[in-house]
């Protein structure tokens, strides 16, 4: 596991520009706005992943390629988020155990820096295997609904997975 920072930035946008072409509903940008952004801009979403209260990180191959990527940060109000989840087509189901391995990451990292007893999500209500997988890893739908920045005609739902207290 690969944690993100600036240096990371071509892997991070050919990774961002591909889950853009490949999960359009899933991301709260278009691939046409990720593809208009400059060097600079891909830098500073880098570096951010880095920076305190944030968390990024990356699954990579054998060859150096990146084969999925998740983020978190800590929220002022609600406490940590996960963000930015993809996985490769070619690296997705559970025998490949790339998105067990970065939300293993994820969680280790918010029960490090988070004093929080939940870890919260929001992922489009139509994303169905999303949903089943954040399902199959403890998270639950809270029943808050809030309307997805690229069509407000849909709904994205919040997500929570308890997190046990500290020993």
């Amino acid at each position: 596991m690969l944690a993100i920072d600036e240096a990371h930035w071509r892997s991070y946008r050919g990774i961002r520009l591909e889950m853009l072409a490949d999960t359009p509903l899933a991301f709260g940008e278009t691939l046409e706005h990720a593809l208009a952004l400059d060097d600079a801009e891909w830098r500073f979403r880098a570096r951010r992943c880095a920076l305190p209260g944030n968390a990024g990180w990356a699954a990579v191959g054998p060859d150096g390629r990146w084969l999925g990527t998740m983020s978190a940060f800590v929220h002022p109000v609600e406490g940590p988020f996960l963000v930015s989840v993809f996985v490769t087509p070619g690296a997705r189901g559970r025998e490949a155990g790339v998105a067990d391995a970065l939300l293993d990451a994820a969680l280790d990292w918010v029960r490090a820096h988070a004093d929080a007893g939940s870890l919260l999500l929001h992922v489009h209500e139509a994303n169905a295997r999303a949903r089943a997988y954040y399902r199959r890893r403890g998270f639950v739908e809270t029943g808050v609904r809030v309307p997805y920045t690229l069509d407000e005609t849909t709904d994205e739902v919040e997500m929570r997975l308890a997190l046990p207290a500290p020993r």
